[in-house]
């Protein structure tokens, strides 16, 4: 056995010269799993590597979980400090050492020494004299304990290398002595050698115990003696062909024993033998322990001495011979023969030994009085893990089999556990069991295995948001269901072990490491049925994924259901362990008792929401649970609180916690409402915002049916709280809910009607719903306030009821200003403090009895967050503070994050992770994390548990005005630019696996997100404010892109960050960095519209900067032209990207920008600078005349350049056009990523008439006419517009602003029509007079009509006016179908040209180009919105009452008729108020139509015709077939119907 190196055991070598047998022998030994050590030794890991192997090793190319990284980190930490001390060989071991191998050191009865029970110790390098050589110990076992002696136990198993104690000696006659036989080699015997061999030993030890008148059980499969890998007294188990021979081998007792007297008595304590089955997870064969127990009754064994003769297999004579009969003894663990000379002495002692035993018997016959275990208190403590009671702090995990009906009366307890998921093994369970009965009174989402494996790649919140976890329970039906027409089957043990137990392995395996926090979640097996393998499987899994038994619980009622639970799981834990976390034996209606007695909610069915009669009504559960968009809060809200379980330290936790910084929650209130705790004071906002409401509701008639009521505040000024203390206060008034986040309109929309009509009969009359939305842009409350306004309408709701209050409370750190520019249901809440607000303060400051730091946020509100105050507060907190411990590191990490990125935290999990601290598994270690930080920490820092969303474990600074001060003083000793280096490269919080996903968001937010004064920052940064801060202040620009590199690796190569780092360089000229970095992200999203967007702002930068700093030069004109065509090719690029339609827009800007400075600077290159140059550029750029000086030097550039204009005339028509479709408006996602200049984000319709006339000004022709032109007289320019050519007309009408459909109506925003009407009267003198004989372009054509109408809104008199019949005549000459046809701008306007007038019919032709462009325009848009994000459509003209030119009116005039500042103008548009102005109602014509199958049309063209109009809302269209009226706008889209009403 000695010899080779692989041979020698882990612990005799240094761990330089391990092998990778050595390294897999010590990864077994601490614990790490299969599947990873396989992996390892497939990477060839030897101990040298071991000793240098890195975190993200393990983690990429292992895949190794976080659990097992820190647990093989630390161990093998701990192994290299430790000094290697090699063992002793066998033949060496000293006296005590055999001694200790063979059990003398144990005392009988007793469990082996705690220090003996860790084989894994040597791993630490602390040797003990029971580490013994590899060659003898290698196979490690746990310790476990006897069968119960005597005692048959149906479901008792060993686990296969467990090890038993030592063999023993007779201790007290009735605790049995123990003897093993391992039958190793003699298992294979054939059966008359293995019955002689068995006999033999089994007769030998029988009559020795008889004789020392004491118990013992002699056990076959187990090691006696040490032997290769196998410990003295382990498990091995052996085969058993046939349990006769065992039985049979007791036959030789007649034949051993002399006497009948001796062979009667000897059958009598010799009871037959057990057969113990040996459980191995690495083998599939049975293999058995066989127990023999001897019980010599003193009435038997009285006076008697036993002998016996051995039967031995004679291999020679080839049978079984009889050895000489003799006494045998037992000395110790061994059993030996009686001397002769001892034996007379022996029979006398007898006498003395048969009053022992009898006294013995005596004894143990007695009823021994045992405390019973206090069962309510270790099931408190299991549930709540060592809480008080139990509340929504933690999740339950529950795991059941089978419900018997009976069972199914007490399961009140489980609908009041704050339940994440069920793991239900009875397929029958929706229909007779558990299921059923739960979802009586909960709601629950029904799930199968299979829903867990994410096969469709979701990331980590969209899966969870996509089974709706935490919303309410997963119910997991683990072995199918019945009855059930999709979904699995049930199935028997080995088919699922099979099919789903990788299934089961890889929900838990999400569950535990990806979903729920460590330490955040008790499993609790209910044992309520016969026990079957898959049960036990999730136990295992469990267990393995969690580290141990902590937060485990088991609770089986039946006995014998238990004991085979325990035989099975102990594969995975301990005998004592199991007891440990084990409820036996107690009925589930104590169970049911005990659980609800120390839960802080009662189990309420119905909570009671107010009528609007006065009264209340109920609000089931399970109703309640449908409403999953809303959190309702009801007129009874918190009344199930047991508060008699309280004690007022929790009381005083709850008011200190949330003086300390934390959100208010609901129990905050009501405990206040209870005299529990002090007031919560009413701001002055709370009585502005109370006052508003009560003049809303007070209304005879509402003015309008849905009302927003705005709330501003500063950041951490309490905006938050008193919104919540406006629902508190109004729950018993209207009916309160808070919108949860991330849930999308239609579904709020939705539940907020259901809300509002619960068990009320009249619709009409129903209390209005008060909605609390935080955080929300414009563009959700505009669409939420379009969809619950259009469900007004569709349920034929009176306009003057109030539905709908919107309590809208969004941050700002400019809220006064807001609310001054606001309407008047606007507040503003400020940090500092009103006067009638600072003495409320200050007398709650003196009755608060906290000690200030735990109140500090109170404090400085007290104190109107003076500045000068906080920095003093700040220091003196600082003043302690270890700069170098991982304490402060850990508070610059989340001061960074919270003072530049909104609502960030880091997750407790990821604060462990950083200060080193592993999660601890046994029960009694677990701490509290805030409990382990520093003073100085404890009072910065609040821990927070969001139940709303993520429900991660988190902290963050208590107030972003104290983390502004900390960060300040903090990067005065560590820059900020340091801080986050250090935050992005810390591999441990990056790679960290819980939270991942919202710590990564939040350090990209702090890399790319740029402040906006529109989402309420005080200024509007062009990066990130870190970057800003770090460029201007902290050593320049070089700091700010070693981060952003830094941060691009830790983001796993993150190509948006890539792209903003291209942006950082080219704004310091760095332009070759730049293009590697913009080309870097290209490659990473090679469609991506606004990275292509990024690459060509690149180009267009640098062109710019060569021509800026130009010195003249053909080589340097070729480099600028260069540039600038690689610029206009990426920009192209992105126009052709497939993944975002809107955005390819966005590139037609740089496209136009860059064409029209590189025009500006070829007319600059000294070749076309003379006075003809400009002639001659025109001539070279639209024709096919080439300049002989830039013939070579240019011939790569000719191609392009020729086709400049074109592309510039497409470019701008095509911003054109986008504009005609959308409200120009972006994304806040968008926002980050857009490199354009701010006037083409914000204001691109002033930027498209400025770059137009740019435009024209280069394509100018003739020299002097480039500024003359636009100010000639109206006659000279029509005199000479029969002559131009479609080119200089064009040129012409661009530079006088009308080029494009956009930019003809931008004339109608003129505040002075008559000034706007005299520049369009100027365009329109640029066509011919008779343009009937004249043939234009299309666009042309387009161009000049818009040009018509919209002199007809401006000076409705003008001479040069052509009547409707002209302009129809004109406009049939577009293409509505085929190849060819017109463009979406010219579809537009045959529909408004050729929409019927009142009464009127058309021609069959007419009525037929009518369906045509406007089936046309409906196809184009739908091409056009395939890939486009949701933006708002524009609606250009309404059909008014008048005749002929004047029945289109253009959307401002109805503005015009709109009074208010312009928030008010929107909510009136928002809220559908401009339809119900008397003027605008005088204005517009209202269309009669119908609604057909979801559709709605309108009678027009001819008798029978019928044409369908869409509605502006699809929600506003009324359900089935009903006669409806509207007003009828035109727009891009189509035809569209705005305020549909039902006829009556």
């Amino acid at each position: 056995m000695e010899g080779s190196s692989s041979e020698i055991g882990w612990r005799d070598l240094s761990c330089e010269k391990w092998t990778e047998s050595h390294v897999n022998s010590w990864l077994k030994c601490i614990g790490i799993k299969e599947n990873y050590i396989i992996k390892m030794q497939e990477e060839d890991v030897t101990g040298p590597v071991l000793t240098t192997l890195q975190r993200e090793f393990l983690s990429t190319t292992i895949e190794m979980k976080s659990g097992q990284i820190e647990l093989l980190l630390n161990k093998r930490d701990e192994l290299l400090k430790s000094k290697p001390n090699k063992l002793k060989k066998g033949s060496d071991l000293g006296e005590k050492e055999r001694d200790i191998v063979k059990g003398k050191l144990f005392n009988p009865g007793q469990e082996p020494n705690p220090l003996s029970q860790k084989p894994c110790e040597g791993a630490e390098g602390d040797s003990s004299p029971t580490e013994l050589d590899a060659n003898l110990t290698s196979t490690e076992g746990s310790f476990c304990a006897f069968r119960n002696f005597d005692q048959h136990e149906e479901n008792c198993r060993y686990i296969k290398h467990n090890v038993l104690p030592p063999e023993t000696g007779i201790e007290n006659m009735i605790d049995p002595c123990h003897e093993y036989k391992s039958l190793e080699i003699a298992h294979k015997l054939d059966p008359e050698r293995l019955k002689s061999k068995v006999a033999s030993e089994v007769l030998r030890f029988a009559c020795a115990c008889m004789n020392m008148r004491s118990n013992g059980t002699i056990h076959f499969g187990i090691m006696d003696k040490i032997r290769g890998k196998h410990q003295h007294g382990e498990i091995i188990g052996v085969p058993v062909r046939s349990q006769v021979d065992f039985v049979d081998a007791l036959d030789y007792i007649e034949r051993c024993f002399r006497g009948s007297n001796q062979q009667c008595d000897t059958r009598s304590c010799i009871r037959n033998p057990r057969f113990i089955e040996v459980l191995d997870k690495e083998t599939s064969e049975k293999t058995w322990v066989i127990e023999y127990d001897v019980v010599p009754k003193a009435s038997i064994v009285k006076d008697k001495l036993f002998s016996v003769g051995l039967p031995k297999f004679s291999e020679k004579d080839k049978k079984i011979k009889l050895e000489e009969i003799v006494p045998y003894q037992r000395v110790g663990a061994n059993t030996p023969r009686i001397p002769d000379d001892d034996l007379v002495l022996f029979i006398q002692r007898l006498k003395e030994k048969d009053q022992q035993r009898k006294e013995a018997e005596s004894s143990s016959n007695q009823t021994t009085v045992e405390c019973e275990e206090d069962q309510k208190r270790k099931l408190s403590i299991l549930l709540t893990c060592g809480n008080m009671h139990m509340d929504n702090s933690m999740f339950y995990i529950i795991v059941t089999n089978t419900f018997h009906t009976e069972h199914l009366s007490h399961i009140s307890f489980l609908l009041n556990m704050n339940i994440f998921c069920v793991f239900d093994f009875d397929p029958d369970s929706k229909e007779s069991g558990l299921c059923g009965r739960y979802k009586e009174q909960k709601a629950v989402n029904l799930h199968f295995l299979d829903d867990y494996a994410n096969n469709d790649r979701l990331k980590h919140s969209d899966f969870v948001d996509s089974l709706q976890l935490f919303e309410r329970p997963s119910w997991m039906f683990c072995n199918g269901r019945n009855n059930f027409p999709g979904g699995e089957k049930p199935c028997d043990e080995k088919v699922w072990i099979k099919t789903r137990k990788k299934k089961l392995i890889k929900a838990v395996s999400l569950i535990c490491n990806d979903i729920l926090p460590r330490q955040s979640f008790v499993v609790l097996f209910l044992l309520m049925s016969d026990i079957e393998q898959p049960l036990v499987e999730t136990f295992h899994q469990f267990f393995a994924e969690m580290n141990g038994k902590d937060n485990f619980t088991v609770i089986s009622e039946s006995k014998k259901n238990y004991e085979k639970w325990t035989s099975l799981a102990q594969v995975s834990c301990d005998m004592s362990s199991l007891k440990e976390i084990s409820i036996v034996e107690m009925p589930l209606s104590h169970v049911d008792a005990t659980v609800q007695s120390i839960q802080l909610s009662k189990n309420q069915p119905t909570r009671t929401l107010p009528v609007s009669n006065g009264a209340l009504c109920f609000l089931k559960s399970v109703e309640e649970a449908m409403l999953d968009s809303l959190e309702i809060i009801s007129v009874d809200q918190c009344d199930d609180t047991n508060v008699d379980i309280m004690s007022e330290e929790e009381i005083r936790q709850i008011e200190r916690n949330f003086y300390h910084g934390g959100k208010i929650k609901w129990i905050n209130f009501w405990l206040s409402d209870k005299q529990k705790c002090g007031n919560i004071i009413k701001r002055d906002a709370y009585n502005e915002t109370s006052t508003i409401l009560d003049r809303i509701k007070q209304r005879h008639k509402a003015e309008r049916p849905i009302e927003s009521v705005n709330i501003y505040h500063q950041p951490g000024s309490g905006g938050s709280t008193v919104a919540r203390q406006i629902l508190w206060s109004w729950r018993k008034k209207v009916r309160c809910a808070v919108v949860k986040q991330s849930k999308d309109i239609t579904t709020v929309c939705e539940h907020a009607v259901r809300l509002r009509e619960h068990d009320e009969r009249d619709k009409d009359n129903c209390l209005p719903v008060l909605l609390l939305l935080e955080d929300r842009n414009a563009d959700y409350m505009h669409d939420l306030r379009r969809e619950l306004g259009h469900v007004i309408a569709t349920q034929k709701i009176n306009p003057s009821v109030l539905c709908f209050i919107l309590l809208i409370c969004n941050r700002s750190n400019r809220p006064k200003k807001i609310c001054t520019e606001s309407s008047s249901q606007t507040v503003a809440v400020r940090h500092q403090l009103t006067k009638a607000e600072k003495p409320l303060f200050s007398e709650k400051l003196k009755q608060l009895d906290f000690e200030p730091n735990f109140i500090l946020t109170f404090v400085l509100w007290n104190e109107g967050f003076n500045k000068s105050y906080i920095k003093d507060c700040v220091e003196n907190i600082l003043l302690k503070v270890d700069h170098s411990s991982l304490t402060t590191r850990l508070i610059r990490f989340v001061a960074l994050l919270n003072y530049y990125v909104e609502d960030s935290y880091l997750s407790v999990s990821h604060c462990e992770a950083s200060l080193g601290r592993a999660t601890h598994v046994e029960r009694d270690q677990c701490h509290a994390f805030v409990d382990q930080l520093s003073d100085e920490a404890r009072i910065i820092f609040i821990h927070l548990n969001d139940e709303s969303s993520t429900h991660i474990s988190s902290i963050r600074i208590i107030h972003p005005k104290l983390a502004e001060e900390i960060l300040t003083q903090l990067s005065a000793i560590v820059p900020q630019s340091d801080i986050a280096m250090d935050l992005i490269t810390d591999k441990v919080l990056i790679n960290h696996r819980f939270a991942r996903d919202e710590l990564l968001k939040f350090i990209r937010d702090l890399f790319i997100k740029r402040s906006k004064k529109s989402r309420g920052d005080s200024v509007d940064t062009t990066f990130s404010p870190l970057i800003e801060h770090i460029s201007n202040e902290e050593g320049g620009v070089q700091k700010a892109v070693d981060l952003m590199k830094a941060a691009y690796l830790a983001l796993g190569k993150d190509p948006y960050v890539a792209q903003q780092l291209a942006r950082l360089l080219y704004t310091e000229f760095r332009f070759e960095e730049a293009l590697k970095w913009a080309e870097e992200a290209k490659s990473l999203l090679p469609l991506d519209p606004f990275v292509l967007d990024t690459l060509g702002q690149v180009y267009k930068r640098w062109f710019y900067h060569l021509v800026d700093t130009r010195t003249p030069s053909p080589e340097s004109d070729i480099k600028i032209i260069s540039t600038a065509l690689k610029g206009i090719s990426a920009f192209r690029a992105s126009e052709k990207s497939l993944t975002k339609e809107d955005v390819n827009c966005c590139s037609y800007y740089g496209e136009v920008d860059v064409g029209c400075r590189l025009l500006k600077f070829l007319s600059e290159v000294n070749v076309f600078s003379n006075n003809t140059g400009k002639s001659e550029l025109m001539q070279y750029l639209l024709t096919d005349y080439i300049p002989e000086d830039v013939k070579r030097p240019w011939q790569g550039f000719h191609p392009q350049l020729k086709g400049l204009q074109k592309s510039l005339c497409n470019a701008l028509e095509c911003i054109s056009e986008d504009l005609s479709y959308f409200q120009p408006d972006i994304s806040e996602e968008d926002e980050e990523l857009d490199a354009r200049d701010p006037e083409q984000v914000y204001n691109p319709k002033k930027w498209l008439r400025r770059k137009s006339a740019v435009y024209a000004e280069l394509f100018c022709i003739i020299a002097d006419e480039s500024d003359q032109a636009a100010e000639r007289d109206s006659t000279d320019i029509a005199s000479q517009a029969e002559g131009l050519s479609p080119f200089q007309r064009q040129i012409r009408t661009y530079k006088l602003g009308g080029g494009n459909f956009t930019s003809i109506l931008s004339f109608l925003f003129d505040k002075h029509p008559q000034r706007a009407g005299k520049k369009l009267e100027t365009i329109i003198e640029m066509y011919p007079e008779n343009l009937t004989s004249y043939s234009l372009e299309p666009t042309e054509l387009a161009n000049y009509i818009v040009c018509q109408i919209a002199l007809n809104c401006t000076l409705p008199g003008s001479s040069k006016l052509l009547s409707l019949d002209r302009l129809q005549n004109l406009s049939k000459r577009f293409i509505t179908k085929g190849k060819n046809m017109s463009g979406p701008s010219a579809l537009f306007l045959l529909s408004l040209l050729f929409w019927p007038e009142s009464g009127n019919e058309l021609s069959s032709a007419h009525a037929q180009l009518l369906l045509s462009a406007i089936n046309a325009l409906q196809r184009l848009f739908e091409q056009k919105s395939l890939n486009t994000r949701r933006r708002k459509l524009l609606t250009h003209f309404f059909l008014a009452k008048p005749k002929g030119l004047n029945k289109f009116v253009h959307k401002t005039a109805i503005e015009a008729l709109v009074k208010g500042t312009p928030s008010e103008r929107n909510l009136k548009w928002l809220g559908g108020e401009v339809w119900k102005n008397e003027e605008v109602m005088k204005l517009l014509q209202r269309v009669e139509g119908w609604t057909e199958n979801g559709r709605l049309f309108v009678k027009g063209g001819t008798r029978d015709g019928k044409i369908r109009v869409y509605p502006r809302h699809s929600a506003s269209l009324p359900n089935g077939n009903e006669q409806v009226t509207f007003f009828l706008g035109f727009s891009f889209d189509g035809v569209v119907a705005c305020d549909i009403q039902v006829m009556e």
